[in-house]
């Protein structure tokens, strides 16, 4: 099968198209023919050699986790899918998954159905991103119908999701983006639109119950000045939460980091809302398996709204 790989960390240009034997599944696995693979920040951040990179082992590897596609294989004790079914999923993450490739083989739970209404990029586009928002707002925060929630970065790959889940659920949504992406905003669901470039957040902003930082530095550090006593402040990345961190507990504020976990309920909660129609994936760009370069050096800009995916 075609695959991406990388036999020095560096910069896009280490990622090369080549070959790699198809895996097989063993027991409780399915093999996925892949229609569609989304493109995070971890994932440049792992082939630049920081990310996930001490998790993955010695070079050379491929990287990637978000997975849409066709089942093709299963393995014994798998129930929940069979030869054929459309599924979506973000396997073994932290560990490699090797995403950027033809093929994929993962314990069947760390996938799900993929809904009727979404396409095979558009599902390539949600777990990851999907599953850090949901695990966020859901699992840690507990968000609750009236409560007021901070987004920033709220046209982001994980930023646009956070928004509708947070809509979903009955809060108060504020998301911080630049003025060209406020229309957006307000049509995915947010409530109020600060412009991070012309005015400073915490100076217009009234108190929050949840701020979800998505910057980090000293966007979480300024965001502790709206964070109400009994909130939560979630920081990602978590890498550079440690600061912010510290200065909640200097305040006596509640702040954690988060890593999301491969989560098959969460992906079918995801799947449902997708089908309710209250939640939709914004892929900004598609690439060809073979231009992953591209797709890094297009990420790595930080001005992209929503996804970029590839399609084997």
């Amino acid at each position: 099968m075609r695959a991406i790989t990388q036999r020095t960390f560096g910069g896009p240009e280490v990622l090369v198209l080549g070959s790699a034997p198809v895996p097989e599944p063993v027991p409780t696995e399915i093999r996925v023919r892949v229609a569609a693979a989304g493109v995070n920040p971890v994932d440049w951040k792992t082939r630049s050699g920081a990310g996930m990179s001490k998790v993955f082992g010695p070079l050379p590897f491929t990287v990637g986790w978000d997975v849409a596609g066709t089942v093709d294989a299963v393995g014994p004790g798998v129930t929940r899918f069979a030869v054929g079914d459309t599924v979506f999923g973000m396997p073994w993450f932290p560990r490699q998954a090797a995403a950027y490739a033809e093929f994929v083989t993962a314990p069947s739970r760390h996938f799900a159905h993929r809904p009727a209404g979404l396409s095979e990029v558009a599902a390539a586009a949600l777990p990851l991103a999907g599953l850090t928002a949901w695990q966020s707002l859901v699992d840690i925060a507990a968000v609750q119908p009236g409560q007021r929630v901070l987004i920033h970065a709220a046209a982001g790959g994980v930023g646009h999701l956070a928004v509708q889940i947070a809509k979903s659920r009955g809060a108060y949504v504020i998301g911080t983006a630049s003025s060209g992406k406020h229309d957006l905003l307000h049509d995915l669901g947010v409530d109020e639109a600060v412009d991070y470039r012309r005015e400073a957040f915490e100076r217009v902003v009234d108190p929050v119950d949840v701020v979800y930082d998505l910057i980090g530095g000293d966007v979480a550090l300024r965001s502790l000045d709206v964070l109400r006593p009994d909130g939560l402040m979630i920081c990602l990345p978590s890498a550079a939460a440690a600061d912010a961190l510290a200065a909640a507990r200097e305040r006596g504020l509640r702040a954690t980091g988060m890593i999301v976990e491969p989560d098959g309920d969460g992906l079918d909660e995801l799947a449902r809302m997708v089908d309710q129609r209250n939640l939709r994936v914004i892929v900004a760009e598609t690439f060809p398996l073979e231009r992953a370069s591209h797709a890094h050096r297009a990420g790595e800009l930080g001005r992209t709204t929503g996804k970029l995916v590839l399609t084997p």
